[in-house]
């Protein structure tokens, strides 16, 4: 009897291990290493922990049915808006585009659900993430030890376009030693009736609002060590990064 109930434990521990397997974390998603959008746009894929990111930003001015979204000339929290970021539109093909969030949910209701369920703004097949899925993923991160070699600021960012920044540990400093999740968060800064922060912050909407008029985010800066949590005015323009269904 006890040799069965070691055996059990055992094969239990293995099945919980492979449940676990991290050894596919910064590769790209197993059967959909890329995606392409309605506007043709191809996105590379990574894996990190159970969830599947698309590895840059969204650059559509399209939604998945083919209805355009409208570039932005101004702030709105009622008309969708796309904007280059820093308005230039060399940067889209590196930094992606940025969006309000009534681009990003189109006429989706918010969720805090994991998964969110809001198609939104994303192709078929991925949606927004919630900001319970962006918890998720910070939680993932900070739980590896082979994360901690780094502060989850680094983790996630690029090795290239952040602004330089002398303490060790921020995003900006030695940036070569950035993104060991592959997750290659870029700056590409937002749009707050200005464009601001380009090389300096990469700022995310989630499908999560906070208020009937904010809404929650994700942002990491040039001189940080840790991934910001807040609640933007909706009128905002961040990047987005969708998440597979």
């Amino acid at each position: 009897m006890k040799r069965f109930a070691l055996f059990f434990t055992i094969l239990f521990m293995a099945s919980w291990s492979f449940g676990q397997n991290t050894s596919i974390d910064g590769q790209p998603c197993p059967g959909a290493a890329t995606l392409t959008d309605v506007d043709g746009n191809v996105y590379n894929t990574v894996q990190i922990g159970q969830q599947c990111w698309m590895k840059e930003n969204l650059k559509t001015t399209r939604y998945a049915d083919s209805t355009s979204i409208s570039k932005g000339s101004g702030k709105s929290s009622t008309t969708g808006y796309w904007y280059y970021p820093d308005d230039n539109f060399s940067n889209t093909a590196t930094y992606g585009l940025l969006y309000n969030w009534k681009a990003v949910m189109r006429n989706s209701s918010s969720s805090s659900a994991n998964p969110s369920g809001v198609q939104g703004i994303c192709p078929t097949g991925w949606h927004v993430p919630s900001d319970e899925e962006w918890g998720h993923l910070e939680r993932y991160v900070l739980g590896q030890s082979k994360y901690r070699l780094v502060t989850i600021a680094k983790a996630l960012a690029s090795t290239e376009g952040w602004e330089s920044c002398s303490p060790p540990g921020t995003v900006g400093n030695c940036q070569s030693v950035n993104n060991i999740t592959g997750f290659s968060a870029m700056p590409a800064g937002n749009y707050h009736g200005r464009f601001l922060s380009f090389s300096h912050f990469a700022c995310f909407w989630s499908a999560t609002q906070s208020s009937c008029t904010r809404a929650c985010g994700r942002a990491l800066g040039y001189g940080g060590t840790i991934v910001g949590h807040g609640y933007s005015k909706k009128y905002d323009g961040f990047s987005v990064r969708c998440i597979r269904d």
